[in-house]
């Protein structure tokens, strides 16, 4: 089961669409989620959410998901949550040109698991204004022409994140979600 935590995205039910070609989910409010909610868990998808990271208090979510600082479960964080878990882990968030379209996103890894058979270059939906910088410990995985910071991944764990938002970008977006799903669903058998 992979838990989705939904932070306020209208596009949150596209998340669970596309795990649900995959695996079995459960997609809890941030307001309802409790760490306990976990257990059994084999992992976990942040969502994107209607705020900014550079204009709200960040306190609350900082302390509310501190546990993604030391986890072992597999996590991807889209938009918000890939800006959550790069500053629980000393990224900067800046405000940048808004962008709310089709991006070319060049993939520097293309042997990461995260983008299994996706072309080197792929079209993603944004939809965003900040980005963040790449934290201690975690590696820049893609760019486009508009943010640097497009996907990151924890150096040692299986922590991942994503500026884009793949549940929104047609076949190859959903070919990153499961392609996660089976890293979530292979990283708990070991």
């Amino acid at each position: 089961m992979i838990v989705i935590i939904d932070f306020g995205s209208k596009k949150s039910p596209y998340i669970a669409e596309a795990v649900d070609e995959t695996c079995d989910f459960h997609l809890v409010k941030h307001e309802q989620f409790e760490e306990k909610m976990l257990e059994g868990a084999k992992g976990v998808i942040l969502s994107g959410a209607p705020i900014l990271v550079t204009e709200v208090d960040l306190q609350p979510y900082l302390e509310k998901y501190s546990w993604l600082k030391d986890t072992q479960l597999p996590v991807l964080g889209i938009c918000f949550g890939h800006q959550l878990i790069g500053i629980l882990h000393g990224a900067f968030a800046s405000r940048m040109r808004e962008d709310r379209d089709w991006q070319e996103i060049e993939i520097y890894k293309d042997e990461e698991a995260l983008f299994r058979s996706l072309p080197k270059e792929v079209k993603m939906m944004e939809d965003h204004c900040e980005t963040i910088s790449v934290p201690n410990g975690f590696e820049l995985l893609a760019s486009s022409d508009v943010c640097v910071n497009e996907a990151m991944r924890h150096q040692e764990r299986p922590f991942f994140g994503v500026q884009f938002h793949p549940e929104s970008s047609g076949n190859m977006g959903f070919r990153l979600i499961e392609n996660f799903c089976k890293i979530a669903l292979a990283h708990h058998e070991l």
